[in-house]
């Protein structure tokens, strides 16, 4: 299981990429493509040409994890392809994860709580 908390950033590349690479390849990618600083925490999600298959790549504190999914039914829902990376709430990455649509899922503001006089 992958622990989110509220530090933690939830990344898709938007691009389809080699599922050849592994853990160095990806890593790579990460830092040079979409900039950003893979050994913080923060979850990474990649998506192949088919539709059907996603890697995820998270650094625990203690090593790199790399898991791949493979859908035996139907597609994934991607976002468009673009340049870069896209944003995604805990909520949307494990309804993305079972395979399920998760643009459909409304983003909920943050509330802060209540001040008591």
């Amino acid at each position: 299981m992958i622990p989110l908390h509220g530090s933690r950033k939830i990344l898709i590349a938007t691009q389809p990429v080699d599922f050849r690479r592994g853990i160095n390849g990806l890593t790579a990618l990460v830092a040079d493509a979409l900039k950003e600083q893979p050994y913080r925490g923060d979850v990474f999600l990649f998506r192949a040409k088919r539709s059907d298959r996603l890697k995820i790549l998270v650094w625990d504190g203690s090593g790199m994890v790399l898991a791949t999914k493979w859908l035996e039914e139907g597609r994934f829902t991607w976002p468009p392809i673009r340049d870069g990376a896209m944003r995604l709430t805990a909520e949307q990455f494990w309804i993305l994860v079972a395979g399920l649509d998760w643009t459909r899922v409304p983003e909920r503001p943050v509330r802060q709580p209540l001040r008591i006089a």
